[in-house]
C-alpha cells in the first residue's frame, strides 16, 4: 500500500452495497442528532461518537458487523478505534456521507 493509498478516504458508496449485501449488518452514523435528522442513508442507526462509549448506546453482539460511517471520515475513524476497545471484531470505516451519492433520508 502506499503513501497516497493510505490517506485516501474509504470508498463510502462501495461500503454501503457490502453493508446491504452482509446479513445482519448494522449501518452506524456517528454524528451528531442534528446531523443525522439533516440527512442520513436510509436504514443507519444513529449513535453519536460522544455517546458510543456509554456502554448501553450498543446491544448488539460484538460479532455483529458494523458499517460506520460520519460526514468525512474522521469521527468514523475514531468510531472504529473505540468499538474495537470496546470488543467489536467485525467494524468497517465507510467514510463520510459527503461522498456519498447515493438517496439520503430526512
Amino acid at each position: 500500500m502506499g503513501f497516497f493509498q493510505f490517506l485516501k478516504s474509504p470508498a463510502i458508496d462501495q461500503g454501503i452495497q457490502d453493508y446491504k449485501a452482509t446479513p445482519g449488518a448494522v449501518l452506524l452514523d456517528v454524528r451528531t442528532p442534528q446531523e443525522y435528522r439533516e440527512g442520513h442513508i436510509p436504514g443507519s442507526q444513529n449513535v453519536p461518537l460522544q455517546t458510543l462509549g456509554a456502554g448501553s448506546a450498543l446491544t448488539m453482539p460484538k460479532d455483529t458487523p458494523l458499517f460506520v460511517y460520519c460526514y468525512s471520515g474522521a469521527r468514523s475513524r475514531q468510531a472504529v478505534g473505540l468499538l474495537t476497545r470496546m470488543g467489536y471484531t467485525n467494524i468497517q470505516n465507510i467514510g463520510g456521507i459527503s461522498a456519498y451519492t447515493g438517496k439520503v433520508e430526512h
